[in-house]
């Protein structure tokens, strides 16, 4: 409840910050591939501006979320468990808005370029605002939810539901679920599919590496 009162709370600021927002995301793409975006409905920009400002709503407030959830679970959990929950909730934010923030700056424009290389003398691309600012939103969200593959990763191994040597074995399985699941978050589409699945698997690997080192220091203590 507190977690949907602080999202009820933010969504009015951020709703008003959304159109400057908008407008800069527009600038952003204009510059980098020299195109003029368009709406087709009256409504239009504005249900844009809604879904904005509640991806906005929900990066900001992330962190809260996440505190709060973990505080509900906590006391179900023994003093090492919630020893190690603690240490991987700000993590979980984090990694979110990490995934949302690597999605816009890097990948994003990459793909609006890919696309407007097929542009010709005969074929000339006309871009709608929904179409691209939701392909946006929905991109980014998949790259927050994929963004938290080591936490999975390190929480598996370190509680004990599988054993390091087993993840290690079964890589080949891994690295075909995360593109399955790169190509349920993202359009179907090939080039955001790789954008997607290669940063996971390099955070699975850090996962790994995560979990290595946990076993390396309880096999020295």
């Amino acid at each position: 409840m507190r977690s949907l009162i602080a999202l009820a709370v933010g969504i009015v600021p951020l709703f008003l910050a959304s159109p400057y927002v908008l407008d800069w995301f527009c600038q952003q793409i204009a510059l980098q591939g020299g195109i003029t975006l368009h709406y087709f409905s009256p409504m239009e920009v504005f249900l844009l501006q809604l879904k904005v400002a509640l991806l906005l709503d929900c990066v900001l407030f992330s962190p809260y979320i996440a505190w709060n959830i973990w505080q509900f679970v906590l006391p179900a959990l023994y003093d090492s468990e919630k020893q190690f929950i603690r240490s991987i909730a700000a993590l979980t934010s984090g990694l979110f808005i990490a995934g949302v923030a690597f999605c816009l700056i890097v990948c994003f424009p990459m793909i609006v370029q890919f696309g407007m290389s097929f542009a010709g003398d005969t074929l000339q691309p006309i871009f709608g605002i929904s179409d691209l600012v939701s392909f946006a939103l929905w991109l980014s969200f998949g790259f927050g939810c994929m963004f938290q593959f080591p936490l999975v990763t390190y929480a598996l191994i370190r509680g004990g539901i599988v054993s390091y040597e087993t993840v290690c074995n079964k890589r080949p399985y891994v690295v075909v679920a995360i593109l399955v699941l790169a190509a349920l978050l993202t359009p179907p589409d090939v080039i955001s599919q790789l954008m997607l699945g290669l940063p996971t698997y390099l955070l699975f690997e850090t996962g790994l590496l995560a979990a290595r080192r946990f076993r390396n220091r309880d096999s020295k203590k």
